[in-house]
């Protein structure tokens, strides 16, 4: 009989039996016919079950059969268990669901290569070394003039691309008055055809469009842009837009798979590099270099020739550096260069979130183990209470072998439909993670597509979960002695010593999980609530562009219109908003002393913002209109206290000396200390000028853009951004608003990935603590079905209500307490790992100690009172009798 034939058999059941009963039947009568008598004839064929099971063997795949005949049993032991296999099947699938977002999201980030040739030939070029603020750091920008003889140096066995960083801008394809945002990024010519890309319509750029700077203004779109802002309009070759003060054209649409090298980010928009304006600027850091090596190219040659041009280069530039501390100088010469793979692309994001997402997969890792714990101990007791059943089957002649495949199977429902829980969990869930990630004027856009990776980490995941959760009950059941377990007396203490063993993994884990999730709502709490040493109340900020640049007065103009608008308390205009991430900073001299090795940052002004920000002024003035930079500036506390101990500076002076010519300022103001820049570092000393700006021949400076600071009278303040929106253009033709935010949301920014992280650990911390609590009340509930018959003879014996609730819990609370110290010694030895993830939080606080402690023990008295209760409520006379 051909395979096909006996597969399909071990599928057909009643209809196989028949066939074979036929059969006899038909060799009986056939004996008849031949004039043998009926009861030889049956005599002569032997027995016909026998008879019947042999065919049936023959005629079938036994093995396939028995696993057919498992999964039937299977499916009616979940339906006969349906609360407890549907709390089994909901616990892991949150488990899994959890976990496979996670790698969804680590992959996308992290993993998954770029869609170029040959991406495993990618590196990018970086410095290490101390950067200007004296700290260690790892830079990958560069300067195109340098960019240029290394690229040439090089050229054969590599080549070097430039890919500018991403970043938001404003264009219009029509009026200014139809201004709308696009990502933006600024690449090598040659780009394109090194990452062997090919367009979806029209061409990509090209090296003879990178030649001469500004000469081709020229544009290519991405496949996602052209989707969602032309619906795939194939006439958008030949259209114009006007980005900066450029008109570019449109030549093409890149491949659908390529948004970018940045991971996190979607370009909208490549432009040629020469099309940037710091091509010419040797002082002007602004893009990454790749380097794409030719097949067979050792990494180190190419880097050491690098290597030696950068050094050269940077020595020449470093001559320059009159200003500039000799420490730092020397910091600066110093720096190594160094090539790291690229292969995965490289981003802001990627630096930002590899530690917190890794944070993310432990704990994710950490539910999906305490929910395998979990359903251990369910199958466990199952396992027990069908001990009878199981010794049968081995009496009757069933293997080890089948019934590890009895209850293996069993499991695999288990683990296949949670499964499809978790996949559909992790479809939602992965998605809705990436957009917390990032503020709602720049979101993170990651692809999150669903192919062979993602599943096949389900599948392995599930195969490895199964298996982790059924073995030990499998093992368990398919080590039944027949004899004891028919007549009752197999041993419960081995059930019960492994399901305390289980009870002990998931509290350590449990533990483990509100540790670490009391470590991130902490350092949520007090990212938050830090003073920032100004008021973001009601705070409108209005990044304004001027087209052409306009002189200070007309900014004025501007800034007074506003005030008269109806809503607004008062107007202010900065080079930029507060906590946005953008600075100036210099080095500065006090009474003629070589400068100090400390950097300050810089920020221009005009007269009100301090008030408007509700800064406090110790001592001085604000800026007045005749004021002008340079000339005067406003220094905070941290300036008085680290260039005049601490004393008074209001009219003293210091000098800075950006390019080798000393500039003065007098101090007239102090002020308190506010963030400036990044909510988690010290605050630095900060000085502020002047936003009226003059040349050293008197000239005042055009603004091209400003910040304009609006505090208004609502406590929405984006209620009346439409209408200041409108009111900047007519206030003064030329004036356009690009963005409209709150000094809130700004504010919020700051602290996204700790909110995240907060949020979702305390999801995975309540996830546990059920858990947990489930698996604690299956442990206590079999211990009271178990003993009952103990806890009879003692109530009888006059045994009190606290001796057998003591009785009852004492194994199980040891237990606890056992896996609460593992946790916490695991926890507090991983804390190193997460420790730049945290803010002035400590492992060793107290109360970093006692939540998990707290909610830990709530939780076990809360599993432990219905099993308590039940065996309080023990008729001794009743179980003596049924025993």
């Amino acid at each position: 009989m051909s395979f096909w034939s006996r597969l399909a058999n071990v599928f057909r059941g009643d209809g196989l039996i028949g066939e074979i009963d036929e059969e006899l039947r038909s060799h009986l009568e056939e004996a008849i016919e031949h004039d043998r008598d009926p009861e030889e004839a049956k005599r002569a064929l032997g027995s016909a079950l026998r008879l019947r099971e042999e065919s049936r063997d023959a005629k079938l795949i036994i093995w396939l059969d028995s696993l057919r005949a498992d999964a039937v049993f299977g499916w009616r032991q979940l339906m006969k268990n349906k609360v407890a296999s549907a709390a089994a099947i909901l616990s892991l699938g949150l488990g899994i669901g959890a976990c496979t977002s996670a790698f969804r999201l680590i992959d996308a980030l992290l993993l998954r290569p770029l869609p170029v040739s040959e991406p495993e030939q990618l590196y990018v070029l970086a410095r290490r070394g101390i950067g200007p603020a004296g700290k260690f750091r790892t830079s990958d920008s560069n300067e195109y003039p340098l960019f240029q003889l290394e690229r040439a140096a090089v050229e054969g066995p590599a080549e070097l691309i430039a890919v500018s960083y991403a970043e938001l801008s404003d264009l219009t394809y029509g009026s200014d008055n139809e201004v709308e945002k696009a990502t933006r990024q600024f690449v090598s010519g040659r780009m394109f055809d090194s990452f062997g890309l090919r367009p979806a319509l029209g061409r990509l750029l090209t090296a003879a469009d990178d030649l001469k700077p500004r000469a081709h203004p020229y544009a290519v779109l991405s496949y996602d842009y052209w989707t969602s802002r032309f619906s795939r309009d194939p006439k958008v070759i030949g259209r114009t837009f006007r980005m900066d003060d450029d008109l570019y054209q449109i030549v093409g649409v890149g491949p659908e798979e390529f948004t970018g090298t940045e991971p996190g980010t979607a370009v909208d928009i490549f432009l040629p590099t020469m099309m940037h304006p710091g091509v010419t600027h040797s002082d002007w850091s602004w893009f990454r270099t790749f380097v794409k090596l030719k097949p067979g190219v050792a990494v180190e040659p190419v880097r050491e020739k690098l290597a030696t041009i950068n050094q050269a280069v940077q020595e020449e530039r470093a001559k320059g550096f009159v200003g500039m501390p000799k420490e730092r100088v020397e910091n600066f010469l110093h720096q190594k260069l160094v090539m790291e793979p690229a292969a995965t692309g490289i981003s802001g994001m990627q630096e930002d979130y590899r530690t917190s997402l890794a944070a993310l997969g432990a704990l994710v890792a950490l539910v999906l183990l305490i929910a395998c714990a979990n359903v251990a101990n369910l199958m466990t007791a199952q396992a027990a209470a069908r001990a009878r059943e199981m010794a049968l089957r081995v009496s009757i002649g069933a293997g080890r072998a089948r019934l590890l495949q009895l209850v293996l199977v069993e499991a695999a429902f288990i683990g296949f439909l949670a499964a499809a829980v978790g996949f559909a969990f992790a479809w939602w869930s992965a998605p809705f993670v990436v957009s917390r990630i990032n503020p709602p004027d720049n979101p993170a856009r990651l692809f999150l597509p669903v192919d062979w990776r993602e599943l096949g980490f389900g599948l392995a995941l599930t195969f490895g979960v199964t298996l982790l959760f059924g073995i030990a009950p499998a093992l368990r059941a398919s080590s039944v002695q027949p004899v004891s377990a028919l007549r009752g007396g197999d041993d419960p203490h081995a059930q019960r010593r492994l399901m305390h063993a289980l009870i002990a993994v998931q509290t350590a884990f449990c533990f483990l999980v509100l540790f670490v999730a009391g470590l991130f709502v902490t350092t949520f709490q007090r990212l938050s609530n830090r003073p920032t040493g100004f008021s973001a109340e009601r705070v409108l900020v209005l990044d304004t562009i001027a087209r052409p640049a306009q002189l200070p007065v007309y900014w004025d103009q501007v800034k007074e219109k506003l005030k008269a608008v109806p809503g607004v308390e008062t107007v202010a205009m900065a080079g930029w908003p507060l906590m946005s991430g953008t600075m100036s900073n210099n080095f500065v001299s006090i009474n003629g002393a070589p400068p100090a090795p400390v950097l300050t940052l810089f920020l221009k002004i005009s007269p009100g913002w301090i008030g408007a920000m509700k800064i406090p002024l110790i001592d001085g003035r604000d800026f007045r209109l005749g004021d002008t930079n340079p000339g005067v500036a406003i220094v905070n506390e941290a300036f008085s206290r680290q260039y005049f101990l601490g004393q008074n500076p209001v009219g003293k002076w210091f000098e800075t000396a950006p390019s080798g010519v000393r500039t003065r300022f007098e101090i007239v103001g102090l002020v308190g200390d506010v963030v400036y820049q990044n909510v988690r570092e010290p605050i630095p000393p900060q000085a502020y000028v002047p936003f009226s700006s003059i040349n050293p021949k008197g000239i005042f400076q055009p603004i091209d853009k400003e910040t304009i600071i609006v505090r208004t009278l609502s406590s929405n303040p984006l209620a009346i951004a439409p209408t200041l929106r409108r009111a900047i253009p007519v206030a003064r033709p030329g004036f356009r608003v690009s963005d409209i935010r709150t000094q809130q949301q700004i504010d919020d920014a700051q602290t996204v990935r700790e909110r995240l992280l907060e949020s979702l650990a305390v999801f995975f911390g309540g996830v546990a603590l059920l858990l947990a609590g489930i698996g604690l009340y299956e442990v206590l509930n079999y211990t009271v079905l178990q003993r009952r018959r103990e806890i009879g003879i003692r109530m009888a014996l006059g045994a009190r209500t606290f001796d057998v609730t003591q009785y009852v819990t004492f194994e199980v609370l040891t237990t606890l307490l056992a896996g609460s110290v593992a946790g916490l010694t695991v926890g507090l030895a991983s804390v190193h790992y997460i420790q730049s993830l945290l803010y002035q939080v400590k492992a060793t606080d107290p109360a970093m100690l006692a939540v998990p402690s707290v909610a830990t023990l709530v939780v076990a008295v809360l599993a432990a009172m219905p099993p308590v209760i039940r065996a309080i409520g023990v008729d001794p006379a009743t179980t003596l009798r049924m025993e």
